[in-house]
């Protein structure tokens, strides 16, 4: 991707992530790591919202967690983002929110189960961060993140958020919005007397290969995006 693309499809991430309940304020934010140069990465800037993103407030950060270039403030907790992505080359994209279902999920400690379709996109792992409730706002903080987060697609950072990753920001995009799905089935399955009768493990794996597939999730990001796009007029 060209300095263009990454900053149309970071535009589109904020815009699609706010219309679907990931938006905090302006608190969350949402990453793309250039492809031909993996120390640096475009960031939604601080104190605006996920849908306000432009070319001239976004920033970029180096490994180092520095701001580099850019218009906006960087964020604080720059360093779930930096920390990850020295440690995960193959993440392309980094997103942190505080989505209401996925909080409650993890204040409550318990694993996500394979009770939904959302769910078993992270059949193969959601760990929890369990080290702080605070920002993180100090490159070992972020370590921590991103030891807890290890190879998965993302983790439950107890009564805080979530970080979630992605090869793609289509791919990080979906699966943060399929999280918070999942999540919220999972509470109302909970108050609602408890889990039933599960599908064997043959069945998740099989359903887990074919919602994860990188196509899956283009096709839906530019879904989402045309439908945010009529909503903002553009």
């Amino acid at each position: 991707m060209n300095k263009e693309e990454i900053t149309q499809k970071l535009i589109a991430a904020g815009r699609i992530l706010e219309t679907n309940g990931q938006g905090d304020l302006t608190r969350g934010h949402v990453s793309i790591r250039v492809p031909e140069d993996p120390h640096h990465f475009y960031m939604k800037p601080h104190s605006f919202g996920f849908d306000e993103i432009t070319p001239e407030n976004m920033v970029v950060c180096d490994l180092t967690g520095e701001k580099i270039a850019g218009g906006g403030r960087r964020h604080s907790e720059v360093f779930i983002h930096s920390e990850i992505y020295k440690v995960r080359p193959d993440v392309m994209s980094v997103i942190h929110t505080h989505p209401t279902y996925a909080v409650a999920l993890s204040a409550t400690g318990k694993s996500l189960e394979s009770i939904s379709q959302p769910s078993v996109a992270f059949a193969d792992g959601l760990p929890y961060f369990t080290e702080t409730i605070d920002l993180i706002r100090s490159p070992e903080m972020g370590a921590g993140v991103a030891r807890a987060l290890g190879a998965c697609k993302a983790v439950l950072m107890r009564n805080h958020g979530v970080a979630v990753v992605g090869q793609t920001v289509e791919e990080s995009t979906i699966l943060a919005i399929m999280l918070e799905n999942a999540c919220q089935i999972q509470l109302q399955v909970m108050a609602a007397g408890g889990v039933g009768e599960k599908f064997p493990d043959q069945s998740v794996q099989r359903l887990h290969h074919n919602i994860t597939r990188p196509e899956q999730y283009v096709v839906n990001f530019e879904y989402l995006r045309r439908k945010a796009e009529r909503f903002y007029g553009v």
